[in-house]
């Protein structure tokens, strides 16, 4: 079955943030002059995704205005003859069918992915992390796709860490199928580096069949009263494996300070309206930075 369809979670307060997210979603933070869930939903619709359903909470209508039309802006952009602007803006509300629901409590991604059980209707569906980017010539969901039309199955992105970043994600246990594709028996949330079975680990995009939500629904909640994806994805292995693809992307967390930086400067420095500058001004950092490292500052 083709999947048109894609939950994209973005119901998370956003703490790490704070005080930015005090009155607006994480989500809605820029990567240079764009939202970071407007590049969540961009690679959505390329790879192929034509109805999109947002899981969202309290604090996050900035998310439902974004996609939605703003006649008084467009009449003000085309009065002015600021018509490149008023394309870009229009543009963001044609993308996909753009829908939202709310997750009531903060109960975790199994949770966020239960709300969404009524609007893909017995259908497999992308899942996106709504504060993680994805950046590669091959839309990273459109390569689990290319996957699971070969398989059937569940299939989650993967990304090789370093051993010693292991303890943050969920880490696979399996064997390499071919190329890039690997076969998933079972699952290892943030294990020791001395306890991971590998240094593959879940990397924020997923294809899931409908058998996901009975299992979500056994799942017993953990630490707060979460419902982990996991636990679930775990249940689905012990009865049929699913597959994992290294996804031949860059991922970039937007959702800690020091990578939201990061994430900037790399999409800032594959933009020609910007490159030049921002070389510029990154190594006359550098030399301040060796200045400083060096003795060479003031005083020195």
């Amino acid at each position: 079955m083709k999947v048109t369809k894609a939950v994209i979670p973005a119901a998370g307060f956003g703490t790490r943030f704070l005080p930015a997210t005090k009155s607006q979603p994480k989500e809605m933070l820029p990567i240079v002059d764009t939202p970071v869930i407007q590049y969540v939903v961009e690679e959505a619709v390329a790879s192929g995704i034509t109805d999109i359903l947002m899981v969202i909470g309290r604090g996050k209508r900035a998310i439902e205005e974004h996609f939605d039309r703003s006649f008084e802006l467009e009449w003000e952009l085309e009065a002015k003859g600021r018509i490149r602007e008023l394309e870009s803006v229009r543009r963001i509300s044609s993308l996909a069918n753009i829908h939202f629901v709310w997750q009531k409590q903060m109960l975790g991604l199994g949770d966020a992915i239960r709300c969404a059980e009524a609007h893909v209707g017995g259908q497999p569906f992308a899942v996106l992390l709504g504060d993680t980017l994805m950046q590669g010539e091959v839309p990273a969901t459109r390569q689990l796709l290319d996957v699971y039309e070969r398989t059937g199955t569940c299939v989650v992105a993967l990304e090789e860490v370093p051993l010693e970043r292991v303890q943050r994600y969920g880490v696979i246990v399996g064997e390499r199928l071919d190329g890039r594709v690997w076969t998933i028996r079972d699952m290892v949330e943030k294990p020791s580096p001395e306890e991971a079975p590998s240094r593959l680990v879940v990397a924020s995009r997923y294809i899931l069949v409908p058998e996901i939500f009975p299992a979500l629904a056994q799942v017993r909640p953990g630490k707060g009263g979460e419902i982990q994806l996991t636990d679930a994805l775990r249940m689905l292995a012990r009865r049929a494996p699913f597959h994992g693809c290294q996804v031949d992307s860059v991922r970039h967390d937007a959702g800690n300070k020091l990578d939201f930086i990061k994430t900037n400067i790399h999409y800032a420095m594959a933009r020609d309206d910007l490159r030049e500058a921002l070389s510029e001004f990154i190594l006359k950092q550098a030399d301040v930075i060796r200045g400083y490292s060096g003795g060479g500052g003031a005083g020195g």
